[in-house]
């Protein structure tokens, strides 16, 4: 049962045209294998209770661990080409940061790198060298959302305050910044650009469903755990387990945590990507899982000296160490050199791009502790401004911007948020640290230190006090807090980070998908295809052959690096049927209720921007709702429903760990048609077929156990692959008629993406040399031969 949130005595319901109603904030689910119930607590994270009555059965749901391997994850040798990456970040500078540093290795291999964040930072990322693109977005009233909401999960005070309907704008806002960084030209030099991979941290929100329009590899970087893991809990879930083994509990918190973020931004997301990138919208059982769903390769920021692999995470996820940029060249003003020189060495306390709600507070507890301790202090004012105008003294400095690789040398520990980049310099440089977190992954980072003896534990902001603050700085100075902080230094000394992301993300790209046939060092970017001859080319190769008058533009098409499938996993007819129908209802039901509240929200809109017009733009919103009602129930009962008890019935295999036959790719009402007639010959076939062969495959391998066994298989799939060529009669030319008559928004994506990459074409750049040309046309002539 989802509780969803209303007004009453709290303010009126009614809600801006980009603000439907807030998302649920609690969620509780019955059953004997496991019940749930999630509720958001006043900070943002998660209460999580769950409880079985069958943990045995429970246990075995839960995916098998991976292989055993004591190999180190594979290295590939072969460098992909000079791509166009786009990196996506959402955050604050810190989160930037690392990113800034990655960019810049990726180019020393030849990549063109563009980074796309928040305005505010331009002239931070293009003086680094780096190309930068504005997705928009204010990262300071993010900071002051997250400092609400850790993980983005709206808190019941956010709910009634009206922070939602800003955040949920500000996440419209960027997802269609992340498009433009993918295909607009530089906003400076207006070079054009067209990504050929996506780099992104997951608050970022675009990054898969940009590369599923562009059809491009993505590859997910973040600092905190944010993948499915027995090993610890997800750092936004508090668990409470009846009867449910404390491994599994915290498997399934991040299911918990991802389906409370979907709630809140699952219709935002689903909205763009219908109307701006021409895609289907993402089915609300496969939203929060999406990103596993997918396999999308994971690298994870941190030290693995901190934080080991998990065993149950997959080849697909790697740990890389944390991206530690080189020390700027920095000249600390004469009276910042004076402070650290003209007594003890001071202790350094700073909240970074925090927006407190009383700095002053925070401020006087600062103060008021150092002098408990003994220590003298630097104080980093940050965006909350902490100090005020208050002067220095002797034993207190405050400071503006310093590079932290330079200010941490001079102290003899740290006091600061958690945030991943401050947490490595501090450790680093050996520093004993104290972190006080508020969102995301503070507390997470604030644990591990505590476990491994280099600090205290953490101190919620909102139990900050004098007296623990000192107690933790008094910690800090002990023997035993120094050698742990020196032991983790010289291990990550060893790392080297970002190299390793570099190498992480080279490794999961699949360079022969990505590379022209014809210049290697160079990415496809079209694809030349006659008959039998498929000739993948970068935009070198197809200006060589149209000047040496080999063939014209209009004879390639846009390659297309990698493809995404985003059909369900069914494992029977009868929960695949019911899943359909639940779908079906969940969209109607919103579509009711946009016939209902878009009308008011146009009216109230057209009213205060033009004044006139309000009734017209009304009833065209009632219009609009009654047909997007109808054609939630036309599409539900014509496609969806006949395609799930297809898929149910095909998939009836995976439960006796047989082999379930793919379901045939449909694009449009001809190829619709086509795999009917495919499915219905081979469904009838195999499961006539299937009496003769199970019973002999059986009684080969395992004698008269195996032939009971293969008249008991041949027996079921006699009955359901013929059952589901029946349907598959039904499903595949309604989703064939229905992929055809959604093509218009996919036609003007593909034509946005292929203006893009003429422009790309078009621009300048250096000639290749006489040789290399001849080469190209030389490789053209024997492909097309066939050799």
């Amino acid at each position: 049962m989802v509780k969803p949130y209303s007004t009453t005595a709290h303010g009126p319901q009614h809600h801006d045209v980009l603000d439907p109603p807030p998302p649920p904030y609690e969620l509780h689910s019955s059953g004997a294998v496991l019940a749930t119930s999630i509720v958001v607590n006043v900070n943002g994270t998660l209460n999580i209770d769950f409880s079985s009555k069958s943990p045995g059965e429970l246990r075995e749901l839960l995916p098998p661990f991976p292989p055993a391997s004591t190999e180190p994850t594979p290295r590939s040798d072969a460098l992909p080409p000079s791509l166009n990456i786009v990196i996506q970040v959402v955050g604050s500078r810190g989160d930037v940061q690392p990113f800034v540093a990655l960019g810049d290795a990726l180019r020393g291999y030849g990549h063109r790198v563009r980074l796309a964040t928040h305005n505010v930072f331009e002239d931070f990322v293009r003086t680094a060298g780096l190309e930068f693109y504005p997705i928009g977005g204010d990262p300071e009233d993010l900071m002051a959302y997250m400092v609400k909401n850790p993980g983005l999960i709206p808190s019941l005070e956010s709910l009634r305050s009206g922070d939602v309907s800003r955040k949920r704008k500000m996440v419209a806002e960027m997802v269609r910044g992340c498009w433009q960084s993918c295909i607009a030209p530089d906003p400076v030099s207006r070079q054009p650009f067209v990504a050929n991979a996506i780099i992104a941290n997951p608050p970022s929100f675009a990054h898969v469903h940009c590369a599923e329009a562009l059809r491009v590899p993505v590859h997910m970087m973040f600092t905190m755990p944010w993948s499915a893991t027995r090993s610890y809990p997800h750092p936004l879930a508090n668990i409470q387990c009846d009867n449910v083994e404390p491994t599994i509990a915290n498997y399934l918190s991040y299911g918990a945590v991802d389906i409370m973020a979907w709630q809140g931004l699952g219709d935002v997301i689903n909205g763009w990507r219908t109307k701006d990138l021409g895609l289907s919208p993402v089915p609300a059982s496969l939203g929060p899982e999406l990103i596993s769903h997918l396999a999308v390769p994971y690298t994870y920021c941190w030290s693995p000296a901190l934080v080991p692999k998990p065993a149950d995470w997959g080849q697909n996820i790697d740990i890389c160490g944390f991206f530690m940029r080189a020390e700027p060249t920095y000249t600390p003003p004469a009276d910042l050199a004076y402070f650290i020189n003209s007594g003890s060495r001071p202790i350094y306390v700073g909240f970074g791009s925090i927006v407190l709600d009383d700095p002053a507070s925070i401020t006087h507890h600062i103060i008021a502790a150092c002098k408990m301790a003994g220590v003298r202090v630097i104080i980093s004012r940050g965006w909350s401004q902490l100090g005020g105008d208050s002067p220095n003294t002797n034993d207190v400095f405050y400071l503006g911007d310093c590079p932290h690789e330079w200010l941490f040398k001079q102290v003899s520990a740290v006091v600061h948020h958690g945030g991943a980049g401050t947490t490595a310099c501090g450790l680093y440089n050996a520093k004993p640290t104290v972190i006080v977190p508020f969102f995301g992954d503070q507390p997470f980072w604030g644990s591990v230190i505590a476990a491994r003896g280099a600090g205290p534990s953490p101190i919620p902001h909102q139990s900050l006090n004098a007296q623990n603050l000192a107690e933790a700085i008094l910690f800090c100075l002990s023997d035993s807090a120094k050698a742990s902080a020196r032991d983790i230094a010289e291990k990550m000394h060893r790392e080297d980070g970002v190299t390793a992301a570099v190498q992480s993300f080279h490794r999961h790209l699949g360079v022969s998908d990505l590379t022209c046939d014809l210049l290697p060092r160079q990415p496809a970017a079209w694809l030349y295809s006659k008959g039998q001859v498929r000739i993948k080319m970068s935009n070198a190769a197809v200006k060589v052959l149209i000047s040496q008058g080999q063939m014209e533009i209009s004879d390639v098409k846009l390659f297309h690096s990698k493809e995404y499938h985003l059909e369900q996993v069914r494992w029977d007819p009868l929960t695949a049927g019911a899943s359909s129908t639940l779908g079906t209802i969940a969209d109607f039901t919103v579509a009711l209720g946009g016939t209902f509240i878009d009308p008011y929200e146009k009216y109230k809109l057209a009213r205060s921007e033009r004044g006139t017009g309000a009734g017209r733009a009304a009833t065209t919103a009632a219009g609009n709702g009654v047909v997007n009602m109808a054609g939630t129930m036309v599409k539900g009962t014509l496609v969806d429903f006949p395609t799930a008890l297809a898929d149910g019935l095909r998939s009836v295999p995976r439960l006796y760990s047989g082999k379930v036959q793919q379901r045939e790719k449909v694009t449009d009402w001809k190829s619709g048609g086509t795999a009917a007639a495919k499915s219905l010959g081979t469904g009838f076939y195999k499961g006539v077929a299937g009496l003769v062969t199970k019973p002999y495959e059986g009684a080969k391998a395992d004698g008269a156990k195996g032939f009971l066994k293969g008249i008991g298989t041949g027996s079921v799939e006699l009955v359901t692959k013929p059952g589901s060529a029946m349907f598959d009669l039904v499903a595949y030319p309604a989703q064939g008629i229905y992929k055809s008559i959604k093509s218009k928004g996919k036609q003007s994506i593909e034509h946005q993406i292929e203006e893009a990459r003429r422009e790309l074409l078009a621009w300048g750049g250096q000639d290749l040399p006489h040789a290399e040309r001849d080469e190209v046309v030389r490789k053209f002539f024997e492909r097309k031969r066939g050799h």
